[in-house]
């Protein structure tokens, strides 16, 4: 029984379905929007649910699955391999993998699972009942506690003044609320539209344009505008003078908004100077070099998967120490991970859905009468338009590197498949062969999900709490031997866990010789023994990696420790050659030379360069005035 049938009554399946996915929304995004690993095992929980659901009613269902679910799968198993073979941090490439599946696997379930009016009403209400809490959220932070973030967290004094509803970052709101506002707007100017839906989407239209002007994202802003020129321009059925006034009209009324919210707030206004003063960005075209020097590196395959943020390294000019993570353009980062083959695989599929959705929906307008409300074509264009400026915004940010953004993304982007693009018509029966391909689908997934994802995630989280509790204790000036104690006991503990939960998390195995190295400076008198264990965790790491430079710092380290200066040395040397502009890595080669009476000249130079590359850097400069001080 199709969508189209208005007496048709959703399958208990499909509301099944659409609560998971909505419960799962909801869970990542007011979780920081699933930046932490610990959300991440819940969320994969819920999406397993989920899948189960599916596979197993898929069963004995009479539906075929959807063409446009097909489309990402060669990408999906490029980048396995691409993880496998090619990139140099594998436990980072999995979970990159992870998350590029996490939102094939939401855009799967909505296309094939849940196809019917109700359920995806539901699904829908669910994701803007969410951007009108996240939008509340916002002002509660914007105007009563601006350092204020889920989970007890604090905003970094960057974004103070920002508002991030449940994500920690204000561009991440502002990408969520822009993929809502066409269609909200739609609904409220819908030819024939009931005054009740006027007044609620006018609402909810004005609601999520407050939030994305708390957030002052500029590049969500042009996003959207360019999004909502567009929109009139593609309207074929009107005349070309109608498009052209109504595009050059909503250009003018986003300019006169701008320029009123310029004069009144000096946030705005800061952040345009800071614009024009700077002539775009700073650091953005820094990041984007970057990545594009690694794409040339290795354009066919790329540099491999999550290997941007490490390998960036090679490409870090003196004096930028940011830590990026990611190239804040996802489609230059995708290339730099995965090379023209990926890119063109995931992108191409994107871009062949969209333009089949297009010519299907063009094909059948005309067809179906005067619709209204969720069956309307203003609804889809709209959704479509909040589609577009997303697409528009991830040039300049990283929206689908966070799951709750991509898990959303995915759920409209379905929607509007669905809209434009019929599923194909149902089977006359049950299939014995579907039948068994669904049991092994489900099969297979609860297997990756409990054997693979959990795990890794399991021991993210584990590693995470550890690395932040020995990071929150390097800041304070005199903590009691005792809670240097219970602090180490306790990171120590967790990456013991990390470890044994996934042996291949070589960042868990860094971490337990960095806590091996904080133990020795307790028990001075067990120094050779502290180095030995975080010279076999360090080792272990570089098993797994020989391009992280704090690998080889934690090896170093190590080796000081047991009194193998020599064997230190060339370690030291390792960091720097793949971390030439790396402040820390300087630092650790200048207090290395510094314990050596013979080398302290080198020391001192080794210091110097770590204050060229960053003056501020508070440990470097104690140890440039020690090495300065004549003994």
């Amino acid at each position: 029984m199709t969508d189209t049938d208005p007496n048709s009554s959703a399958r208990t399946a499909e509301w099944m379905i659409a609560g998971l996915l909505g419960a799962n929304a909801v869970w990542t995004t007011l979780c920081l929007g699933g930046y932490r690993p610990e959300t991440l095992v819940w969320t994969w929980l819920l999406t397993g649910c989920a899948l189960a659901v599916h596979f197993l009613s898929w069963a004995f269902s009479t539906e075929r699955t959807h063409p446009a679910g097909w489309l990402v799968v060669p990408f999906l198993a490029y980048a396995a391999v691409n993880v496998a073979l090619v990139s140099p941090v594998p436990w980072l490439g999995w979970r990159d993998w992870m998350s590029w599946l996490q939102m094939a696997a939401v855009f799967w379930l909505v296309l094939n699972g849940v196809r019917r009016a109700g359920p995806r009403k539901l699904l829908l209400g669910v994701v803007l009942a969410l951007a009108v809490v996240s939008v509340v959220l916002a002002a509660y932070q914007r105007f009563l506690w601006p350092d204020w973030l889920m989970l007890g967290r604090k905003q970094v004094p960057q974004f103070l003044g920002r508002a991030s509803g449940p994500f920690g970052i204000p561009n991440s709101l502002a990408a969520f609320l822009i993929l809502l506002v066409p269609a909200c707007l739609a609904l409220t100017f819908e030819r024939g539209a009931t005054a009740f839906q006027r007044i609620l989407f006018g609402y909810a239209s004005l609601v999520l344009l407050l939030g994305v002007g708390l957030t002052i994202s500029r590049g969500a802003w042009l996003s959207l505008l360019v999004a909502l020129m567009l929109w009139p321009l593609c309207v074929r059925e009107r005349s070309w003078e109608w498009r052209l006034s109504v595009a050059l009209a909503a250009f003018a009324a986003a300019s006169l908004g701008g320029i009123v919210v310029y004069a009144s707030s000096p946030r705005v206004k800061h952040r345009f100077d800071m614009l024009v003063r700077d002539a775009g960005e700073l650091s953005r075209p820094i990041l984007w070099r970057g990545a594009f020097q690694l794409f040339e590196e290795a354009p066919l395959t790329g540099t491999g998967a999550a290997s941007f943020n490490v390998l960036f390294e090679r490409h870090r000019p003196p004096r930028f120490n940011d830590n990026p993570q990611w190239a804040h353009n996802d489609y230059l980062n995708t290339l730099s991970d995965y090379g023209l083959v990926g890119g063109g695989l995931l992108f191409g599929a994107m871009a062949v859905v969209a333009v089949r959705t297009y010519r299907s929906m063009a094909a059948r307008r005309g067809t179906q009468g005067l619709l209204f409300g969720f069956n309307s074509m203003g609804l889809t264009r709209g959704l479509s338009v909040g589609v577009l400026a997303f697409c528009l915004s991830v040039l300049v940010d990283f929206h689908f590197k966070i799951p709750a953004l991509a898990m959303v993304f995915a759920i409209v982007a379905a929607e509007c498949v669905l809209r434009g693009w019929p599923p194909p018509p149902e089977r006359d029966g049950p299939s014995g062969a579907v039948q068994l391909a669904s049991i092994c689908a489900f099969l297979a997934s609860a297997l990756f999900i409990l054997a693979v994802a959990l795990p890794a995630y399991r021991s993210e989280a584990a590693r995470y709490a550890a690395r932040e509790s020995i990071d929150r204790l390097a800041l304070l000036e005199r903590p009691s031997l005792n809670y240097q104690q219970t602090v180490l006991s306790e990171a120590q503990r967790g990456l013991i866990e990390s470890c044994v939960l996934h042996p291949g998390n070589a960042q868990a195995w860094s971490d337990r010789a960095y806590v091996s190295a904080l133990w020795s400076r307790l028990a001075p008198a067990r120094a050779v023994e502290m180095g030995k264990e975080a010279e076999t965790a360090a080792r272990e790491a570089l098993s797994a990696s020989t391009v992280v430079p704090e690998f080889w710092i934690r090896l170093g380290v190590a080796l000081d420790l047991q009194g193998r200066w020599a064997e230190a040395g060339p370690a030291f040397g390792r960091a720097i050659e793949t971390a030439p502009s790396n402040v820390i890595a300087w630092y650790y080669d200048a207090y290395h030379l510094s314990l050596l009476p013979a080398a302290r000249p080198l020391a001192l130079s080794a210091a110097e360069t770590a204050l060229l590359l960053d003056p501020g850097y508070s440990p470097a400069i104690r140890l440039h005035k020690d090495l300065s001080t004549p003994h």
